[in-house]
């Protein structure tokens, strides 16, 4: 296969969390200030040089279809795959095998980052796993008090209500193609599935640390943060050369 740019969007979602507003639109069609969150992503990608993007749709996919089109006035070539049926994260990949080249990018399609997916992919191609995972630093608050317990079953400290100081899936990951070979066919399969199963065989999974914004609009408070940090700077999120550090490590 040729070593185009190509991003597997993932764009089936129901979006649950974000009812009502989903009962009319379709999660990737969000809107983020005046643009569908989609149609941001597909914008980004053509900016950083990709020329192909694989839509995964299902839930109501001809309105997707409607909206993006064959993607010709974004700047990139645009394919659409259904699923028969709900296949998970990972699972769709199998049914654009022909699509895919030797390296590509598998991302959520309702994601507001300003990652640099071009330097993302680059670096995962230099880098001898077959898989990388994006990832960002998250403070996540413990609603409880925390307490250790030795194994005399004496308590050894307690934190009242602290906060996790975590690495996060950003929800964007570079793939080899050889990686399907650890995913099965016709059957739903996560992405929690495939780093269960690489980890279960010891196979090395690479990370790429992002320092900058990154907001999942599948979560209500998280929509009302992107929709206020694109108007508040449009240009930073679809510029096509971003500047925001991100390192390469391997875990």
């Amino acid at each position: 296969m040729s070593a185009i740019d190509c991003a597997v969007v993932l764009a089936g979602g129901v979006g649950s969390r974000l009812r009502p507003f989903t009962t009319v639109l379709p999660k990737p069609l969000m809107p983020v200030g005046e643009m569908p969150i989609l149609e941001i992503v597909l914008r980004q990608l053509a900016s950083a040089g990709f020329e192909r993007a694989i839509l995964a749709v299902n839930h109501r996919d001809a309105l997707i279809r409607a909206v993006i089109g064959d993607g010709a006035e974004l700047g990139l070539e645009v394919i659409y795959s259904k699923e028969p049926r709900p296949l998970g994260t990972i699972g769709p990949l199998h049914l654009v095998e022909e699509h895919l080249p030797d390296s590509f990018l598998v991302m959520n399609g309702d994601l507001l980052t300003d990652v640099d997916f071009s330097g993302f992919l680059q670096d995962h191609r230099a880098a001898p796993e077959c898989l990388t995972v994006g990832v960002v630093r998250r403070d996540q608050p413990v609603d409880y008090g925390v307490i250790e317990i030795g194994h005399d079953n004496r308590a050894r400290a307690f934190r009242e209500k602290p906060t996790l100081d975590l690495w996060v899936s950003m929800g964007v990951y570079a793939m080899d193609r050889q990686i399907l070979r650890h995913v099965p066919r016709d059957r739903p399969f996560g992405f929690d599935d495939l780093m269960l199963t690489l980890l279960d065989r010891d196979l090395p999974i690479g990370t790429r640390r992002h320092i900058g914004e990154w907001y999942d609009i599948g979560r209500p408070d998280d929509f009302e943060q992107a929709a206020s940090a694109f108007a508040a700077s449009e240009r930073r999120f679809l510029t096509a050369a971003n500047t925001v550090a991100s390192t390469a490590n391997t875990s």
